[in-house]
């Protein structure tokens, strides 16, 4: 059985990880951790290279001799960290020392005064949310008091969640309008008279963002007041498993330190603006610490699903019913599984064996290779061009079959008729969340 690995960023409660909490004993400073110099580095400062007119001495007869000793006991430690990567990499993984260091983040060479002046002019935005399962992150939309955050924020917490602008405030009742836990969003709305002050934050366009951008991620972690972090957005096009097991399409990574309770947050760019809401993290184990690895649903799937669970109406989704995986030879997407009455069925669809899933033989079912005309490379391409499209479009697929190539019309239906999704044969194991980390007890997933 594979090691299940929660990839939501509100999982449960690990104790043995708050060690980096603890003060530590004073220590000599260093020159890593002294404090950058206020004025612009300049073209040397940052070569790290010796001037030209700065004489350099040559090695000595035994530095050359120990170079030359050297070298090759490097390269077979190199070879030797290679063939054991994995069993290192799980155990330095929850060390005190790697702890810290993905808390530290990376600030993507924005200067602190940027960061400054991203989280200034967001802050008043962001929301703690709470409910009976614990608490999330949410932020202002508009200026009618809606509020998004997570769908498994709100999951299970009843009707009505609270909620909390300031650290020091009180806290205010919120409706749960509308949830879609297909895009993992939900809307959230509290009575404009019983806030002092609604700040609704500017929204960017997610399919601008690059990778490399400098990001901020602001919200309630582990149970303290308001906390902010920084990195870069370290990927993007990425897909991340909903709660019903769908694929969430066109995902941004980030490095921005994200943990149990910045669920449902904005992680924003350098300007200001929402690019997404933090969603879920990868684990090195199963119960682990982040290691580095956010996941943010786009704005963009905000600006489109947020409008209509602000009016109680629910979202559509496009829907097949075939799970496809990667081959292993070739391009296309294998299809692995066939749900009963589903268009994909309906239309004659026919699943490959486990054995040519798992590569061990030439595929013995259909393999899709193009979508309405466009190049199906791999399964990600699939969930993309369904996903795009509206329950109702008929499309067209072309696959193999054998040495034959084949073409078939299909009429998507609506997802909300299938329940949950299969997971597909080569995709990561498929967990639900964890509740929402307790305010009381603040832990690392």
């Amino acid at each position: 059985m594979p090691d299940n690995r929660s990839l939501w960023s509100d999982g449960p409660s690990e104790d043995e990880h708050h060690g980096w909490l603890d003060p530590e004993p004073d220590a000599p400073a260093t020159q890593e951790h002294r404090p950058a110099p206020a004025e612009e580095p300049t073209r040397q400062h940052r070569t790290g290279r010796l001037s030209p007119r700065e004489p350099r001495e040559g090695p000595s007869t035994w530095q050359q001799v120990r170079g030359k000793l050297v070298t090759p006991l490097v390269a077979l430690c190199v070879v030797a960290l290679l063939a054991s990567g994995i069993a290192i990499g799980t155990r330095l993984i929850g060390e005190r020392t790697v702890e810290r260091t993905v808390v530290a983040g990376n600030s993507g060479g924005a200067t602190s005064s940027q960061i400054k002046a991203a989280y200034t002019a967001a802050h008043d935005g962001v929301v703690r949310v709470t409910t009976s399962q614990g608490n999330g992150t949410g932020w202002v939309y508009d200026d009618q008091g809606t509020i998004v955050t997570n769908n498994h924020v709100v999951a299970g917490g009843g009707d009505t969640v609270k909620v909390r602008f300031t650290d020091d405030g009180a806290d205010v009742d919120a409706r749960v309008l509308g949830t879609d836990v297909s895009s993992d969003l939900a809307v959230l709305r509290v009575d404009r008279n019983d806030v002092a002050k609604l700040v609704p934050l500017k929204i960017a366009e997610s399919d601008d963002v690059e990778t490399g951008d400098p990001v901020v991620a602001i919200g309630y972690p582990l149970g303290l007041d308001q906390t902010t972090t920084a990195g870069i957005i370290s990927g993007v096009g990425r897909q991340i498993p909903a709660q019903n097991n769908f694929q969430i399409d066109k995902v941004l990574q980030t490095d921005a330190p994200i943990n149990p309770g910045n669920s449902g947050g904005p992680l924003l760019n350098i300007k200001g603006e929402v690019v997404g809401v933090n969603s879920q993290i990868a684990t090195a184990s199963a119960g682990g610490g982040s290691v580095g690895i956010g996941f943010a649903i786009p704005s963009d799937t905000v600006r489109d699903v947020v409008p209509t669970l602000a009016k109680g109406q629910s979202v559509k989704h496009a829907y097949l019913g075939v799970s496809v995986a990667q081959l292993t030879k070739g391009e296309g997407a294998a299809v692995g599984d066939v749900r009963s009455g589903s268009p994909a069925q309906q239309a004659g669809l026919r699943p490959n064996s486990e054995t040519a899933l798992r590569g061990l033989s030439d595929p013995d079912g259909d393999v899709i290779t193009k979508i309405d005309g466009t190049a199906v490379n791999r399964p990600d391409d699939v969930t993309r061009i369904v996903n795009d499209k509206e329950p109702g479009d008929r499309i067209s697929i072309e696959y193999r079959r054998g040495g034959d190539t084949r073409t078939t019309e299909v009429t998507l239906a609506d997802r909300a008729s299938a329940g949950s999704a299969s997971s597909s044969p080569s995709g990561p194991t498929l967990t639900l969340p964890g509740t929402p980390t307790s305010p009381s007890s603040p832990t690392i997933p």
